[in-house]
Parts: structure tokens; sequence; C-alpha cells
């Protein structure tokens, strides 16, 4: 029996190492690992970061179609982070790449490791605006259009890079 198909989208972040280089390497990767099937991403933009003073952020979001179930994705990202230098040493602090999983299908996940709808996914226009731009029909497992929540958030700290 034939493993079931998934679209994730996934939020890339970084602000350490060359942030622009680093989305362009973890892009590569995910492109290029067995398990994505699809895949395609949002321009890159630069934000504002959230939590403790630090350089901005570059992020992005892409699109996958994968194979793998919600906590081997996790483990496979989270390989990619480690894989570009990624250290865990302050909440919400710099670091060379931060990969997030922002929803899976219409799934709602609880985990001690995942939660699915990403927590803060509707609160950070860094976020709802690439995930817009890749797909603006989309609903959240409550029936929320990403569109519709890009355009209230608003881009203020956010500039599209060319």
């Amino acid at each position: 029996m034939a493993a079931s198909m998934h679209t994730v989208f996934i939020g890339l972040g970084s602000n350490l190492d060359d942030p622009v280089a680093q989305l362009q390497q973890a892009w590569a990767t995910l492109k290029a690992a067995p398990w994505c099937r699809e895949a395609k991403i949002s321009s890159l933009y630069r934000s504002v970061a959230v939590g403790p003073p630090q350089p901005d952020y570059i992020n992005a979001v892409a699109q996958v179609t994968t194979d793998l179930a919600p906590l081997d994705l996790l483990d496979a990202l989270q390989a990619i982070e480690l894989n570009q230098g990624r250290q865990r040493l302050i909440h919400w602090g710099p670091r060379t790449l931060d990969l997030d999983i922002l929803l899976i299908d219409q799934e709602i996940i609880q985990h001690e490791r995942l939660q699915v709808p990403h927590p803060y996914l509707t609160e950070r226009n860094f976020v709802l605006i690439p995930l817009a731009e890749l797909a603006p029909e989309l609903r959240l497992p409550d029936g929320r259009n990403i569109g519709d929540l890009a355009a209230q958030i608003g881009n203020q700290g956010l500039t599209r890079l060319a």
C-alpha cells in the first residue's frame, strides 16, 4: 500500500551567516530531499526580528508534497537545520536557519514536539504574507482564509526582496 501524500507548508527563516544564502541552501536541500515530491517557494522577505534584539530576518514559505509522517518530517527538517549550523541557545534568538512546519493538509496536531497549524501562524506577517503569495485561497482547518488573514495583518516591518 502506498503512503499517503501530504501538502505541507514550511516557514523558512534566517538572520545569521548570510541569511539569503542560508535560505537558498535550505531550499536546494528541501527540493533535493528524497521525500520531497513537489516543491515551490515564495519570494524572500526581510522582517524585523521577534524576541531579543538581533539582526533582521530573511523569511520565505515553501510548499512541498511529501509522504513523510509529521514527526518524521519534523526530524528531517531539524536535521537540515543542524547541517546548516543551527544552535538552540536562546528562545526566539538569532539563528542560521529555522524551518517551521506551518500546515499539513487540514490536519490539527497537538504533540509535545509539534503543533499544527503552527501556533503563531496567524500572528506573524512574515509567515502569512509569503504563505498567501503561494496559496491565497488556502484555508486553515478552522475555515479562515489565508489571503484574508494576510490582508488584515498588514506588512509593517516587512520588505519583499527583489
